[in-house]
């Protein structure tokens, strides 16, 4: 009778840690890395398009110790480093921020900015909140495209 009563509990106790494991594994995880109302250099967002939205996504790979073109962006979007390190530049301020691999950032809406890669090369994925038919990034002083 005890032996019966002891494999009823190993039982119990066994299904109870399979149903436990199995509800577990089938959550998802998520990670916020980002959630902002205004870009790294500090500037609020604003109200951007009345049109069609469009998302997009970019993976950009850029070569160590090169710059990218002067260029701004005409709506918000969001960029992950995968590898390596980017400095952004604000071109009128100064000011810069460097961007190590796991960290996001919010870009800049119309000012004009650039991002540099540091001692290895870069990639790192873009997302665009934008609008249909807009380009993601503008060259200024009759620069070469971004990408």
């Amino acid at each position: 009778m005890k032996f019966r009563l002891f494999l009823a509990v190993v039982a119990a106790c066994s299904s109870f840690s399979v149903a436990e494991a199995e509800s577990s594994a089938s959550k998802a995880h998520a990670d916020h890395l980002l959630n902002a109302t205004h870009s790294w250099n500090g500037v609020s967002y604003t109200p951007y398009t009345t049109s069609q939205p469009e998302l997009s996504m970019i993976r950009l790979t850029i070569p160590a110790h090169t710059a990218l073109p002067w260029h701004m962006h005409p709506f918000p979007n969001a960029g992950y480093v995968l590898q390596g390190s980017l400095t952004i530049q604000d071109k009128e301020s100064g000011k810069s921020r460097t961007f190590h691999q796991g960290e996001a950032f919010a870009e800049s809406v119309n000012d004009v900015h650039r991002g540099v890669a540091g001692d290895e090369p870069t990639v790192l994925l873009l997302t665009y909140a934008g609008a249909e038919g807009q380009p993601t990034s503008i060259p200024v002083d009759k620069q070469n495209p971004e990408y």
